[in-house]
């Protein structure tokens, strides 16, 4: 009877301290809300004016969509997406999924290195580069000692500056008539401009390494299944929070630079956008809340890059390990970020490096999309509790969307 009490008493708590932990939907969402997503939106925006807002509007729910599922998948199996699919397809399909994730993580995590030291260099005037190495040694610490873990909410409270946008928004005084027509009527060519802003729009928010940590998060803390619907609100609101910020960055920034018909390519030129609230300020502003958000980013992607090659090979990892203790895993981490320091260092435009990582990102996402959705309605794995039919269908159409976006990506450029 005590070894019965004991064991149930061991179920309870990791429920338990959930419910008093409740909150990586946030963590997770404002990664999404990284420097590649403001770059791409802000590019967007700057390129097509108030055309591609009907994506931007439909990205929330998606993005609320997928990480849900990754949440019902880690609550109901006890594992993260990349163990889940390594124990339900084998080594060959978890080596294909990594494949998908690591080298577009890299790739986001250099670009975000370098929109972390511009903005060190808006808010400094000194020159960016000073700035990478210590961006990358400060993550690097902060995971190695654990202190991310102390510090990420409070972080991923601070990229809400970006809500600034509302009201530069309304500030730069839009024509909101066009404004509704281009969510409520959806336009889209078969050009580069569009096709290319639609897959980096998708791309950037819906990039793996997202929903791949809100798994992970979700898994460490091992919610009991009758915590599923905390789970998922957590997942969605921390998403809607978050993402909250989209649509008024691309409207403050068509009403700008695209009205003047000013290409976005540094990150002075996407603060510009903020002119309209922050006046002389606007690169401050811009700029503090492109580091809070790089703050968020680059140990969320550096870390994710971790669990996922370790857990596809058996290696021991989690950040509460000491590095001596999970040397495999802190070492991709490791080197994650040296690679990062050296692309950041790219003579690239900062916006224009981050737009295209953010297309590179939504040609690699059908593949893991499409794994997430199946483990996800597996009846064995998930316990008797796959996601329903409708849940489903929304992911599947989720991942069809961003695989003709792909497609049409592709053809543009081909055509072009």
């Amino acid at each position: 009877m005590t070894e019965r009490v004991s064991s149930a008493a061991t179920a309870v708590a990791p429920s338990r301290r959930f419910v008093r932990g409740l909150g990586p939907g946030l963590v997770s969402g404002a990664s999404a809300n990284d420097p590649t997503t403001v770059g791409a939106i802000a590019v967007v925006g700057a390129a097509t004016g108030y055309g591609m807002a009907w994506l931007v509007v439909l990205l929330l729910p998606m993005l609320a969509l997928v990480q849900a599922v990754a949440a019902s998948v880690a609550t109901m199996s006890q594992m993260s997406l990349q163990q889940a699919i390594l124990q339900r397809f084998g080594r060959a399909p978890a080596i294909l999924a990594a494949a998908a994730i690591v080298p577009v993580s890299l790739f986001t995590l250099g670009a975000d290195v370098q929109a972390g030291a511009q903005a060190f260099a808006l808010l400094t005037r000194l020159p960016f580069f000073y700035f990478v190495v210590p961006i990358v040694a400060a993550s690097g610490w902060l995971l190695a000692t654990k202190s991310y873990l102390r510090i990420e909410r409070a972080l991923a409270s601070l990229t809400l500056i970006f809500l600034c946008y509302v009201a530069a928004a309304i500030l730069a005084k839009p024509d909101w008539g066009a404004v509704l027509h281009a969510i409520l009527v959806p336009r889209f060519e078969l050009s580069p401009v569009f096709a290319g802003g639609a897959i980096a729009l998708l791309g950037t928010t819906l990039t793996s390494y997202v929903y791949f940590w809100e798994s992970i998060e979700v898994a460490e803390r091992r919610p009991a299944p009758s915590q599923l619907r905390a789970v998922n609100t957590d997942a969605v609101v921390g998403m809607l929070v978050a993402g909250s910020s989209f649509l008024f960055i691309l409207i403050a920034t068509a009403a700008t630079s695209g009205a003047h018909h000013v290409s976005v390519q540094t990150v002075a030129d996407a603060a510009v956008a903020l002119r309209p609230l922050a006046g002389s300020l606007d690169q401050m502003v811009f700029g503090i809340g492109l580091l809070a958000s790089a703050g968020v980013a680059i140990p969320v992607i550096a870390a994710t890059n971790g669990y996922v090659v370790a857990q596809t090979f058996g290696w021991r990892a989690g950040l509460t390990n000491k590095p001596g203790d999970a040397a495999a895993f802190y070492c991709v981490i490791f080197l994650s970020l040296a690679f990062a320091a050296v692309f950041a260092l790219l003579s690239v435009p900062t916006m224009t490096l981050l737009y295209w990582v953010s297309v590179i990102a939504g040609l690699a996402t059908p593949a893991t999309l499409a794994f997430t959705m199946l483990v996800a309605r597996d009846r064995v794995f998930m316990r008797g509790k796959p996601i329903g039919i409708a849940l489903a269908s929304a992911g599947w159409l989720v991942t069809a969307v961003v695989a003709a976006s792909a497609l049409a990506f592709i053809a543009s450029a081909a055509l072009h």
